[in-house]
């Protein structure tokens, strides 16, 4: 049964995980967003209550 050698998968396994730990966290890391999330306004809005009847 040749899947049980641990020598190949051993090797795909410490590989794929130095990508996930190395590579993958740079890339997000570096990600700038294109909105910009900065409110126009920063004063208080006022808002009115519903009179509407519940019923």
């Amino acid at each position: 049964m040749p899947q049980l050698n641990p020598a190949p998968w051993f090797f795909i396994l410490v590989f794929t995980w130095l990508v996930f730990l190395t590579i993958i966290p740079y890339k997000i890391l570096n990600h700038t967003f294109t909105n910009d999330m900065n409110p126009i306004n920063t004063e208080n809005l006022k808002t009115d209550t519903w009179n509407w009847p519940w019923h």
